[in-house]
């Protein structure tokens, strides 16, 4: 019979692979933003939440605060720089207001995660309060960083469109949860059980959207038929084919 710990780091593994997807998951993104030059409407809420969250749980992962949490430590390592990638990608290609906001939010991050290492540093001296300290921050800005997307979700109910709420991205987003809320009950981790529910909650939410919504997207290179407009100059009459192309 598998053990506890073996059945851990099975699903754990599965879970770091699942995580890579998800930081992956923005590529084609990222892709239309370089090839356009422009973030369009595009937010960048997400990638912000995830930097904070990845900055958490990497030194929750640490061995001086959470001893054996290397696969925790790994994926969050890998995931830093990922989102690295494409907050620099997005701060390139953003107009100026946005741009000064996200880099102010950045400073914000930086200054709390140096406050945080040193508090736990400095005034938690066993690994069991350096554990819960970080574990509950944890928590917090998992749940945001899983929340960070209903900023698109009301954006998806107000324009009736998915354009901006990528499919792969919600379904791994969903898989993610699902797989690391396994992780944390298999030897019950309530830091990672918590932010990780809530996870699976909000992405079977955002995939729900998607497939009531996908038919009323407009779809690019849509023709649509539009009668001949009479002008003192034009006295012919038929139907113009237009190309919209977005």
């Amino acid at each position: 019979m598998v053990s506890a710990d073996v059945a851990r780091n099975i699903v754990g593994i599965i879970g770091n692979v699942i995580s890579f997807g998800l930081f992956l998951s923005p590529v084609p993104t990222f892709w239309r933003i370089y090839k356009a030059k422009d973030v369009e409407e595009f937010k960048p809420d997400p990638y912000l939440a995830t930097l904070m969250n990845c900055l958490l749980w990497f030194f929750y992962g640490l061995p001086i605060v959470h001893p054996n949490s290397t696969l925790v430590l790994t994926i969050n390592g890998i995931g830093l720089v990922i989102e690295g990638a494409y907050i620099i990608m997005f701060i390139i290609y953003a107009a100026k207001n946005t741009r000064w906001k996200m880099l102010g939010v950045l400073a914000i991050e930086a200054a709390f995660m140096a406050a945080v290492v040193a508090g736990v540093l400095v005034g938690a001296h066993t690994h069991e309060k350096r554990s819960m300290i970080v574990g509950i921050l944890c928590v917090i800005f998992g749940s945001i960083m899983y929340a960070s997307p209903l900023t698109i979700m009301g954006k998806v109910i107000r324009t009736k469109s998915v354009e901006y709420m990528p499919f792969f991205l919600s379904l791994v987003n969903f898989l993610n949860g699902l797989c690391w809320m396994g992780y944390a009950l298999i030897k019950f981790d309530i830091y990672i059980t918590i932010p990780n529910a809530l996870g699976t909650i909000f992405g079977l939410i955002q995939l729900i959207l998607y497939g009531y919504y996908y038919r009323s997207t407009p779809k690019k290179g849509k023709i649509v038929e539009l009668p001949t407009v009479l002008t003192k100059n034009a006295v012919t009459s038929g139907d113009v084919s237009v190309t919209i192309e977005k």
